[in-house]
C-alpha cells in the first residue's frame, strides 16, 4: 500500500514552503501527496434564507478560485516533478479540517506552514499549526 502525506496549503508562502517540503518527503518515500485547501468558514452564523443562498454562492466561488489558482498550478508542478499528487478543497476549521483529512486519507503525516495568509487572525485567536498540532492523530511537520 502507498504511504499517503498530507499538506496544507493556503496560497501563502509559507504553505508554499511546506509543499515543497512535503513534495520532497512524498518523492524520497515514493508516496502519494494529498494537497488541502481550506476555505475557512464557520457553521456558527444565523443568516436570513437570503443570505444563505449568497453564502452559497459565495462558496462555490470560493472553492473554484482556490481550485483555479492554487490547487490546479501546484499538483501540475508536483506531477512534472514526479511527486503522485491530489488536490482537495473543503470548507471549515483548516486544523480541524486537516486532522478530518488525515483520516480519511488515512495520510500517516501532515505538513503545514508555520504562518499563513492571515497573521492578525493568528494573534487574535491562535495559530492553525497550533492548534492542528494538538488535535492531529498523526504527526504534524511545521515549516518555518
Amino acid at each position: 500500500m502507498t504511504e499517503i502525506l498530507l499538506v496544507g496549503v493556503d496560497g501563502s508562502a509559507g504553505g508554499a514552503r511546506a509543499a515543497d517540503f512535503a513534495a520532497g518527503c512524498a518523492k524520497a518515500v515514493d508516496a502519494r501527496l494529498v494537497v488541502a485547501y481550506v476555505i475557512e468558514w464557520s457553521p456558527y452564523s444565523f443568516n436570513t434564507p437570503e443570505e444563505n443562498e449568497q453564502r452559497h454562492k459565495r462558496r462555490e466561488e470560493e472553492i473554484s478560485r482556490a481550485e483555479t489558482e492554487v490547487l490546479t498550478p501546484l499538483v501540475a508542478s508536483l506531477g512534472k516533478a514526479g511527486v503522485k499528487a491530489e488536490g482537495v478543497v473543503r470548507h471549515g476549521h483548516a486544523a480541524e479540517v486537516l486532522s478530518t483529512l488525515a483520516g480519511e486519507y488515512k495520510a500517516s503525516q501532515i505538513f503545514i506552514g508555520r504562518r499563513g495568509l492571515s497573521k492578525l487572525k493568528a494573534m487574535l485567536f491562535g495559530s492553525v499549526a497550533g492548534s492542528l498540532v494538538q488535535i492531529s492523530p498523526v504527526p504534524v511537520t511545521v515549516i518555518p
